[in-house]
């Protein structure tokens, strides 16, 4: 078995986590939750999250019809293509 090398969590912020879109990505989906805390919908440790129907990646908004409160474990994956894009 080959000795696996440690993953650099730098190198993995610097060019992809770190980049203005996925900042701006990241401040949507913490809006999007925030919005339904308000709305008492989650609270912080219950095991729910706040679901975008349409992704943000597929041009998806935080409008609050575009937003529903999952359990974590359902809303870990979706269907993906050979390639590992969403279906």
């Amino acid at each position: 078995m080959p000795i696996k090398k440690p993953r650099n969590y730098r190198k993995e912020y610097d060019n992809y986590q770190g980049t203005d879109v996925q900042k701006k990505n990241r401040a949507k989906r913490n809006a999007a939750r925030r919005l339904l805390e308000k709305e008492g919908k989650l609270k912080k440790g219950d095991g729910k999250v706040a679901n975008h129907k349409n992704p943000l990646s597929k041009g998806g908004g935080n409008g609050r019809d575009n937003l529903s409160v999952r359990e974590a474990k359902a809303n870990a994956s979706y269907p993906r293509t050979s390639k590992g894009a969403m279906k």
